[in-house]
């Protein structure tokens, strides 16, 4: 009898297990890292109760649980949950609970919060990757032919390194010609992308944030004319972890984050966006306001890199492709910007390209600027070696699916930048070094 009570037991905890597990839509991710606030994402497949428990890596200390959420059909069934009891440079463990029952993952599932290193030691060393154009087949949705996206093993290679943090570079999410124009098409998209089972190891345990670029704000080349834009900018709200989303003056996606001695600036390109063809009015990328603000931010800051994140090239000088060099006026006025208010360390970031490269703008009397290109992770590479970026640094053209890496090292007054290129199966295909010496305006 109790051996029959024992099995009875048994297969009544497998079935609770494998239900808890079959309400886990997509998830966990990490979000935002700060020093006493961590955010974690959870999306379930119905309406249900969601928490987190957490404790310091090591310890035998108390569970801690955060705020319960219920999932509700109109937000996606997705959960945002903050976990506020957390200190300062330390490291945990923690577990999805879905209706009181937790949720078992074949994987590590844990987070890290920011050093408080100020006034007290050197930052730490730290790295974090970049990818964006991820595109994931629907064969139902997708247009015929071959399928455009594949190799998502590309993720399981990112998660070996174990990054602290990812950056995603816009085109997270392709939305198709059925998700345009309807609340549920768009939101359907971005769950089927989010759902990738390569994806989920790497989400449970590095910290993610993200920019869009067209194909997660809307159709190919969209601008600020695209009706359903405040409805894609809810959906990027719901399915990202941002610290923050645009300001009471600045619409979209505008945002910044630090992550240890490192700042980085995630800019908009699309929600104020001129279109392409307007031959009337001013022709914006960004738009003033958003322009103002970076600046602004620009001005305060002390990082020694100074990361600005865009969807588009920022530095490619070919007038093609929605690079910046086709807002000529918009860019200029930048550039003049930043060498008037002497502020050192800029660095851009930019995907879209379907391909990786490094640019480099030397300028008379002052520091050279780059912009790291890296494109794409899953969807189809589109190769124009021959493409006449007069300011690429040779031999750093990558015409195949890739991922990079920044890892930042030494001690505060010099630290480093170490950009590393990956092919889809974890290979280095070239690395480069930029010292944040370099960055400084030439007296």
């Amino acid at each position: 009898m109790c051996s029959f009570v024992s099995i009875l037991f048994l297969f009544l905890s497998v079935l609770s297990l494998q239900a808890q597990e079959h309400l886990l839509q997509s998830g966990p991710m990490l979000g935002y890292s700060e020093m006493r606030e961590v955010f974690i994402w959870a999306q379930t497949t119905e309406s249900a109760r969601v928490k987190v428990f957490y404790r310091e890596k090591g310890t035998e200390e108390p569970w801690i649980d955060s705020r319960e959420i219920l999932t509700v059909p109109e937000d996606a069934f997705v959960a945002h949950l903050v976990l506020d009891q957390v200190e300062p440079g330390k490291r945990y463990d923690y577990h999805l609970f879905i209706n009181d029952q937790k949720v078992e993952r074949p994987y590590p599932t844990e987070f890290q919060t920011q050093t408080l290193w100020q006034w007290r030691t050197d930052p730490p060393e730290f790295t974090i990757a970049l990818g964006s154009c991820a595109y994931v087949n629907e064969e139902e949705y997708d247009r015929p032919g071959e399928p455009y996206g594949g190799d998502y093993q590309i993720f399981e290679s990112i998660h070996k390194l174990r990054p602290n943090a990812m950056l995603w570079l816009g085109d997270n999410t392709y939305l198709r010609e059925a998700d345009w124009y309807s609340r549920s098409g768009i939101l359907e998209r971005h769950t089927h992308t989010r759902s990738l089972p390569e994806l989920q190891p790497l989400l449970a345990s590095t910290h993610h944030y993200a920019i869009w670029d067209d194909h997660d704000f809307g159709p190919n080349n969209s601008d600020r004319g695209f009706r359903e834009k405040e409805t894609t900018c809810e959906a990027f709200r719901l399915f990202w972890g941002n610290p923050t989303y645009g300001t009471e003056e600045v619409g979209g996606i505008f945002s910044m984050f630090q992550w240890e001695d490192i700042e980085f600036f995630l800019l908009d390109n699309r929600w104020h966006r001129s279109p392409n063809n307007r031959k009337t009015g001013p022709r914006e990328m960004f738009g003033e306001a958003q322009l103002e603000a970076l600046i602004d931010r620009l001005v305060n800051s002390r990082a020694p890199f100074k990361i600005i994140a865009m969807g588009g090239q920022a530095l490619n000088p070919v007038e093609r492709w929605e690079t910046w060099a086709t807002f000529q006026e918009e860019k200029a006025r930048f550039m003049e910007m930043i060498a008037e208010e002497n502020i050192s360390g800029v660095f851009f970031l930019s995907g879209d390209r379907h391909h990786s490269e490094l640019t480099k703008l030397e300028r008379e009397g002052d520091y050279p600027l780059y912009d790291l290109t890296v494109s794409p992770l899953t969807a189809n590479p589109a190769n124009y070696p021959n493409e006449p970026n007069t300011l690429r640094v040779p031999d750093t053209y990558v015409g195949v699916r890739n991922f990079a890496t920044l890892t930042f090292t030494g001690p505060r007054k010099e630290r480093a930048m170490t950009m590393r290129i990956y092919d889809v199966a974890g290979n280095e295909l070239w690395s480069q070094v930029v010292q944040a010496s370099e960055l400084k305006r030439k007296k």
